[in-house]
C-alpha cells in the first residue's frame, strides 16, 4: 500500500464523504495548482503535492471498486443536472424610448461582469510565497480534544502555518472585473418587463459550470403624449371644432409615422375614436392593439380679415335654414316670440 493511503484522503483534501464527483474534481485541481513545484516554491511543496495526487487517487480508486450492489455513499447527481448546471446569470435594465420599442432597435449596452484574473490564471496565487500561522492551533499544529488529548489540527494539517502565495492583482480572489461593450438587437413589439435573453453572456462558467446568460428587462420611457395600455396606444389631441361639424379628414400621430383619418359630421363636442390593430405591434401569438384617440374640439381665435369673411359666409348660410342648422337658437327664437305674443 502506498504509504499516503494511510491518512484519510478526505481530511487531506478537506472534503466531506458524500461529496459529488465535479466538486472532488474541483477540489482536486484548486490543491494541486496551488501546490504543484512548478508553481509553489515552498520547501513542502513537492510532498504536499504527492500527497494531494495521492489522496485524489484514492477516493477514485474506492468508487471505481465499490460493488454494483452495494449502497452507494456519494449519490451521483443527474445527467441532465449537470448538464444544466451554470453560472450566475446577470439581469439588467434596457431602457429604449416607446418609438424604438415599437420598431425594434440596436442598441450598445455596457456592464460588467467577473473573469479569471490573468496574471494567477485564476488560481488566485502567484508571486513570493508569505507564511501565516494558523490560528485555531496558535500556530503549534496540535489541538487539543477531550477524548484523545493533543492531536493534530485539522486546518493546518499539523504544520502550525499556512503558506500563500497571494495575487497582487486580485488579492487572491482569482478574479477581476471585466468591462463588457455588447451590440444587441430589440425585436419590436416588447412590452416593459419583458426580459431579453442573451445566453452565455453572464457570468464565465468553468470545467464544472456552463457560463450563465445575461437578461435584459424592458423599460420603455414614458412617452409625453402616447400612453401604453397593455398593447392599446392611448392619446388625446386637440383638433378644430369646425372639422368635427364638417366631418373633415384630420392627421393623427403615432409615435412612427401618422395616419389620415375622415371624420364623421357631427356636433362640436369630445368624440373618441377607435383604431382597432393600429397600436402597439404584437408579437408571437399576441396580436396588435388598437388606438383609442380622444378629440378635443378647439374653436377658431385670432382670425385674420379674409378668415373672418370667409366665417361670415359660412353664418350667413347657416343662417338660411336656422331650424336645420342650428335648432337650439331656433328653439329660443320661437320662445322668445311666443311671449311676446302673450303680452300683447
Amino acid at each position: 500500500m502506498h504509504p499516503e493511503l494511510n491518512s484519510d484522503p478526505y481530511l487531506t483534501l478537506g472534503i466531506e464523504r458524500n461529496v459529488s464527483p465535479a466538486e472532488l474534481k474541483r477540489v482536486f485541481r484548486r490543491l494541486a495548482m496551488r501546490w504543484h513545484p512548478d508553481r509553489n516554491d515552498h520547501p513542502e511543496a513537492t510532498e504536499r503535492f504527492k500527497k494531494i495526487r495521492a489522496a485524489y487517487d484514492a477516493i477514485q480508486a474506492q468508487s471505481d471498486d465499490a460493488p454494483p450492489d452495494a449502497p452507494v455513499a456519494e449519490p451521483e447527481p443527474e445527467p441532465e443536472v449537470r448538464e444544466t448546471a451554470r453560472a450566475a446569470d446577470i439581469r439588467l435594465n434596457l431602457e429604449i424610448t416607446l418609438s424604438e420599442a415599437i420598431s425594434g432597435c440596436r442598441k450598445t449596452i455596457h456592464y460588467q461582469r467577473g473573469a479569471a484574473c490573468p496574471r494567477c490564471d485564476g488560481t488566485g496565487e502567484y508571486g513570493l510565497t508569505r507564511t501565516r500561522f494558523c490560528k485555531p492551533c496558535h500556530g503549534s499544529g496540535r489541538v487539543r480534544d477531550t477524548k484523545q488529548g493533543l492531536t493534530n489540527c485539522l486546518d493546518c494539517g499539523g504544520r502550525g502555518f499556512f503558506s500563500e502565495r497571494i495575487c497582487p492583482d486580485c488579492a487572491g480572489s482569482g478574479r477581476e472585473i471585466d468591462d463588457l461593450s455588447l451590440q444587441i438587437t430589440v425585436p419590436p413589439g416588447m412590452l416593459p418587463g419583458d426580459d431579453l435573453r442573451l445566453a452565455g453572456q453572464g457570468e464565465p462558467g468553468d470545467e464544472t459550470l456552463q457560463p450563465g446568460d445575461l437578461f435584459l428587462t424592458i423599460v420603455i420611457h414614458t412617452h409625453g403624449v402616447f400612453e401604453l395600455r397593455g398593447r392599446d396606444l392611448l392619446l388625446e389631441m386637440p383638433v378644430n371644432a369646425l372639422a368635427l361639424i364638417a366631418g373633415s379628414k384630420i392627421e393623427i400621430p403615432l409615435p412612427v409615422g401618422a395616419l389620415n383619418v375622415q371624420l364623421e359630421p357631427g356636433e362640436a363636442v369630445a368624440r373618441e375614436l377607435h383604431l382597432p390593430k393600429k397600436g402597439y405591434p404584437g408579437r408571437g401569438k399576441a396580436g396588435p392593439g388598437d388606438l383609442r384617440v380622444k378629440l378635443r374640439p378647439v374653436f377658431p381665435a385670432h382670425l385674420n380679415a379674409k378668415q373672418r369673411k370667409l366665417l361670415q359666409q359660412v353664418v350667413e348660410a347657416l343662417n338660411v335654414n336656422v331650424d336645420d342648422c342650428l335648432p337650439g337658437v331656433a328653439a329660443w327664437w320661437r320662445q322668445v316670440r311666443a311671449g311676446d305674443a302673450g303680452e300683447s
